[in-house]
Formats: C-alpha cells, sequence, structure tokens
C-alpha cells in the first residue's frame, strides 16, 4: 500500500512539473489592424531570431510549414500567412535581449488590416465583419472563424497553460479616424480580454502605438491626439510614440525600418514598468 502511495505521489508531481504553467514563460497579446498584422516588408536580417522567442501560430499556414496552436521560433510573419513585418517582432527581440536568461517572450499575434477597433468587441463584433465589400477582408475574418476575437481569447488560453501572459499590444485606429469614442471603445474590449482571461490590470498593461504623425504627413496622424486621451480612460494605458518611425510611401503603413523602431518602444515601455 505505501509502495502505491509512493508512486501515485511521483506520479502527480511528474505531471505537475511536465504540464504545469511556466512563471518564466511571459506572454503578450497583441491584435490590431494592418500595421500590427505586418504591412512592412521582411528582410533577411528580420528572420533572425533566438531560442528564448515564441510565436503562438494562429492559423495554419502550409506556406510557412505552420501548424495553428503551436509554439514556433518566431520568425516572421507573426499573423497570418502571407503578411509582413509586425511591431510584436521586434517588441519580442527586443524584450529578450534585455530580460534575464531564465525567462523565455511569446507573442500571439491576431490582426484584420482595414477592421474597426468593435470587431474585437464581443457583444457587437458581427456589426463590423463587412467593411469592406472585398475578397480579402472576407477571407481575414474567415481564416478567424468569423470572429477574430473569440479565436485571440482561445490561442490566449491555451496559452496560458504554458506561461503568464504579462501585458497586451495595440496598434490600431486608422479605420476610427476622428472618432471620440475610440477610447471608450478600447477599454470595453480591453475589460472583456481581462475577464476572459481572469486577468487583473494591474498586472497586465495594455500599450497603444500612436498611428503615423503629421510630421511625416501621416493621413491619420488627427487620430493620435484621440490615442494619446487612452490613458485617462485606462489607468493601466500607455501609449507609444510612432514620431520619427520611418514610413511607407502611402503614409499610412510604416516602413521595415520603422516597425523596427516602434516595435523597439514598445519593449522599451513595457520593460519600464517591470522596474
Amino acid at each position: 500500500m505505501k509502495i502505491k502511495i509512493l508512486v501515485i505521489i511521483v506520479l502527480v508531481l511528474f505531471t505537475k512539473t511536465m504540464f504545469s504553467q511556466d512563471p518564466n514563460f511571459h506572454i503578450y497579446l497583441c491584435f490590431g489592424q494592418s500595421n500590427m498584422e505586418g504591412s512592412a516588408a521582411i528582410e533577411a536580417q528580420d528572420k533572425t531570431t533566438h531560442s528564448r522567442f515564441l510565436a503562438l501560430q494562429a492559423l495554419d499556414c502550409e506556406n510557412l510549414l505552420r501548424k495553428k496552436n503551436i509554439w514556433y521560433p518566431a520568425i516572421p510573419p507573426l499573423s497570418q500567412c502571407y503578411t509582413g513585418l509586425s511591431p510584436a517582432d521586434y517588441f519580442g527581440k527586443t524584450m529578450i535581449k534585455y530580460l534575464p536568461d531564465s525567462i523565455k517572450v511569446g507573442v500571439i499575434n491576431v490582426a484584420v488590416g482595414g477592421s474597426d477597433i468593435r470587431l474585437f468587441d464581443k457583444a457587437i463584433y458581427k456589426n463590423y465583419t463587412a467593411m469592406y465589400p472585398a475578397e480579402w477582408f472576407d477571407k481575414k475574418i474567415r481564416d478567424y472563424g468569423g470572429n477574430p476575437y473569440k479565436h485571440f481569447i482561445n490561442l490566449a488560453k491555451q496559452a496560458q497553460k504554458d506561461g503568464v501572459i504579462k501585458g497586451i499590444l495595440l496598434h490600431q485606429g486608422e479605420a476610427n479616424q476622428d472618432d471620440e469614442k475610440w477610447p471608450e471603445y478600447v477599454k470595453t474590449v480591453y475589460n472583456n480580454i481581462l475577464e476572459d482571461l481572469s486577468l487583473k490590470a494591474e498586472e497586465t498593461p495594455l500599450l497603444a502605438g500612436e498611428l503615423v504623425h503629421k510630421e511625416q504627413n501621416g493621413v491619420f496622424s488627427s487620430m493620435n491626439s484621440i490615442i494619446n486621451i487612452l490613458p485617462e480612460v485606462i489607468p493601466t494605458a500607455y501609449v507609444i510614440s510612432s514620431k520619427g518611425c520611418e514610413v511607407s510611401d502611402d503614409n499610412v503603413h510604416f516602413n521595415t525600418a520603422g516597425v523596427r523602431e516602434l516595435g523597439k518602444r514598445y519593449a522599451v515601455k513595457m520593460l519600464s514598468l517591470k522596474e
């Protein structure tokens, strides 16, 4: 009898060790529209990653030889199958550069180019799944099972079995230009994420990046004044400046160098919150 009890105890301890949540695996949730999705060209240097930086694959991508729901080395694209470089990439690379060697960083990136922030509002998302009469937009929604927010949360719940969610990164606003209610929309989405994943706001900061700045003739630069109100609505929110980040010819998206810099700025702010 004593031997049987001992065996059971050993098995329980072994199971807990093999499948328990790793507190040294820090996970960050990334969402938004095209700049977060990844619109910048991926260059050779961007494909160099680190064994401590991982991404949870959001979709099955035959072209990338990746399967949904599996952690892979974080080699761009980090969202969808044919997107470009995202701020999430250099966010993670910068984080592991300055965090202790014992810490791994993981990202989950679910973003939809051209989407209204309310596409991520679980109560009214259906009103925003047909914003554009174009196949490219419909396909993005279909790929996320018709409900990007639910897809996002399901991935996050799986990730919580492996590590600890430490923060949320947002880059969105072009589709909500000059809408003064945007901070409240974001607050609703943020609060839903916290509730659905049993997270505490004070332990899960929200970092929101500015759009292309007016100094660079940003098409949607007027939205930045609204984005900068976000910390007044969400005390645990912080705005990441995009001033000086290089932009593409359309003056809407950041180019490769600009995306790298923006991602680093997200990381610098997140690291400062850990001090």
